[in-house]
C-alpha cells in the first residue's frame, strides 16, 4: 500500500513586532541574571573599595579603644590625685576643703535658667546695657588711670614711698603659705578672711622695706607672732611685718626700699593698711611695675 507524503510546513517568518519582543525577552533574561551574579558576588565577596573602607573603620575602632582605655587611666590618675588633695587638706587642717566649683557650677546652671525664660529681644537688651556700662567703667577707668599718672608726676621723689616690692629675696622664697582673701582657718576650721600674706623662707633670711618710711613700732605683740615692725610709709599707708627674729631697726628711724629691717624667725606675715582698712599686697606690687626684691649685684 502506498504512504501518502505529508506536506512540508515552511516556517512562517516572524514579524517586526515578534522580534522586538524576543529581543526584549532576551535583554531582561541578560539584565537579571547580571543582577542576580552583582547580588550573589556582593553577598560573598568584598570590592576593593568596600575592603578598604572595613579595615579603615576596624582602625577607628581600635584607635577609639585604645583612646578610651587612655582616658579612663588619665581619669583614674586625676580622681587619685584629687584624693590625695583631699587627705592631705584634711591633714593640715583637719576639715573638708571649700567646694568652689560646686557654688560656681550652681551659679551658672541658674543664670542659664534665667536665660531660657527670656525673649530673644531681653537677652539682647540686657546685652546692649551691659555693653554700655562696660564702656562707662572703661571710660572712668581711664580717667582713673589718667589722674593718677598726674598725681605720680607730681609726687616726684615721693614715688619711693609706694610700697613696690616684696619684702623677700625671690631666690629665697619656697612657697605662699597663705595668700590675702578668704581661706580655711588652720585652727578655727571655717572661712575666714586672711588680711595679708604669708611667705615660707628660709630661717634667718632678711625682710626688707618694701618703700621709703619711717619706722613707727618696732614690738613683740604675742608670743607667736616674733617681732613686728610698722612702717610709716605716709599718706596714711602703713606695712606691717610679723615673724621677725633679729631686728636691724630702731623706732623712729628712716628707712628706704629695700632696706633689711631684721631676719626671719620662722614664717614671715606682711600686711598693709590705709588707714584702718586692710590692702591686698599684690595689688599694690603688680600695680607698681615691680613684684620681687632682687639684691644688689
Amino acid at each position: 500500500m502506498a504512504r501518502t507524503r505529508r506536506p512540508i510546513k515552511y516556517a512562517t517568518p516572524r514579524t517586526p513586532k515578534q522580534k522586538a519582543i524576543r529581543i526584549t525577552f532576551h535583554v531582561l533574561v541578560w539584565f537579571g541574571a547580571a543582577i542576580l551574579y552583582y547580588v550573589g558576588f556582593s553577598l560573598f565577596f568584598d570590592t576593593p573599595v568596600e575592603y578598604e573602607l572595613k579595615h579603615s573603620t576596624d582602625q577607628l575602632r581600635d584607635e577609639y579603644t585604645r583612646l578610651e582605655a587612655r582616658y579612663d587611666s588619665l581619669r583614674t590618675v586625676m580622681e587619685n590625685v584629687s584624693e590625695r588633695d583631699r587627705n592631705v587638706f584634711n591633714i593640715l587642717f583637719e576639715s573638708d576643703p571649700y567646694d568652689f566649683d560646686t557654688e560656681y557650677e550652681t551659679k551658672r546652671l541658674a543664670t542659664y535658667e534665667s536665660l531660657l525664660d527670656k525673649s530673644d529681644r531681653q537677652i539682647i537688651l540686657e546685652l546692649k546695657e551691659k555693653v554700655r556700662q562696660s564702656e562707662a567703667t572703661l571710660t572712668k577707668l581711664n580717667e582713673s588711670y589718667l589722674e593718677l599718672q598726674r598725681l605720680l608726676d607730681t609726687v616726684g621723689d615721693g614715688r619711693n614711698r609706694i610700697p613696690a616690692i616684696q619684702p623677700v629675696i625671690n631666690q629665697q622664697l619656697t612657697l605662699l603659705t597663705a595668700s590675702y582673701g578668704m581661706r580655711i582657718h588652720p585652727f578655727y576650721k571655717t572661712l575666714q578672711s586672711h588680711q595679708g600674706v604669708d611667705y615660707t623662707i628660709p630661717e634667718g633670711s632678711r625682710v626688707f622695706a618694701t618703700a621709703d618710711g619711717t619706722v613707727r613700732e618696732v614690738a613683740q605683740r604675742n608670743s607667736t607672732s616674733g617681732q613686728t615692725v610698722v612702717i610709716d610709709h605716709g599718706c596714711g599707708m602703713r606695712s606691717y611685718l610679723y615673724g621677725l627674729d633679729a631686728l636691724s631697726v630702731s623706732e623712729g628711724q628712716s628707712v628706704e626700699r629695700g632696706q633689711a629691717v631684721g631676719a626671719l624667725g620662722e614664717d614671715l606675715t606682711m600686711d598693709f593698711k590705709l588707714g584702718s582698712k586692710s590692702v591686698n599686697p599684690w595689688l599694690l606690687f603688680q600695680t607698681s611695675g615691680g613684684l620681687f626684691w632682687k639684691e644688689n649685684g
